[in-house]
């Protein structure tokens, strides 16, 4: 009797082109990708306003580094959904990434905006300190979601979040850098404190709900291995042992 994609996939298969994917599958493919590439997006078209408030030289290239850095992991993944047959067209267009909704805006995780970017990418920074906590909160989010990016069923994306991973851990380190030389002072410590209380909420939506209607399917496909509170769980130990260094807790 032969074996079904669905099954393959079920049991740790992996599969490497376009040719005879489920259309469920390459439903929820596009999905993770069109989430990916959104969010590199809007992250460095956010990020990119904030290169001039940056405080010294060093700073001012690292700030201009992952503006660069996350809009060519944006074009790496959109390769990919361009071989599905993806409308990559509409990325070529102008379209306002580096828009944001109002401060005290609560949209939980949901979408806005006609985009697929993460909810955490609809707020705006206010000034080098909110900018660098914000990349150091979501910089270790990245750095756990990549982990579990990198095991996709579907070979020539896994490949491709693999070679970005390390980059976006740099991305990580930089922003913990220039929050250590931000609470060096007693008024960047509280200011960075501020910080901390807004964005942590926000950066949690982008985990998603702790029981997931979707896992189960998107496990069975092989595009998830963990569960969201899995994911959580990882990221508030990382960020809570970050802070506790800092005194921002």
């Amino acid at each position: 009797m032969d074996m079904t994609i669905e099954d393959y996939l079920a049991q740790g298969g992996k599969l490497t082109s376009p040719a005879n994917v489920p259309p469920r599958y390459r439903g929820e493919l596009l999905r993770l990708m069109a989430t990916f590439v959104d969010s590199e997006l809007a992250g460095s078209a956010g990020f990119a306003d904030t290169i001039n408030d940056a405080p010294g030289i060093k700073s001012r290239i690292a700030a201009a580094r992952i503006v660069l850095e996350k809009a060519d992991h944006a074009e790496r993944v959109l390769n990919v959904m361009a071989e599905f047959g993806a409308n990559t067209d509409r990325y070529e267009g102008v379209h306002p990434w580096a828009a944001r909704l109002n401060r005290d805006a609560d949209i939980g995780a949901s979408r806005q905006g006609g985009d697929m970017r993460l909810s955490v990418f609809h707020y705006p920074l206010q000034g080098w300190i909110d900018a660098v906590v914000m990349n150091v909160l979501q910089g270790a989010a990245a750095v756990i979601q990549l982990r579990e990016f990198a095991r996709v069923s579907y070979q020539p994306l896994a490949e491709v979040f693999r070679t970005v991973a390390p980059r976006e851990a740099r991305h990580y380190e930089l922003g913990r850098e220039g929050l250590q030389q931000i609470v060096a002072t007693g008024s960047g410590r509280e200011k960075a404190r501020a910080s901390v209380a807004y964005w942590i909420p926000r950066v949690e939506a982008g985990f998603g709900p702790a029981k997931s209607t979707r896992f189960e399917t998107l496990s069975r496909f092989g595009l998830r291995h963990r569960t969201n509170a899995d994911l959580l769980a990882d990221w508030q130990a990382e960020t809570g042992r970050i802070l506790a260094q800092l005194d921002l807790t």
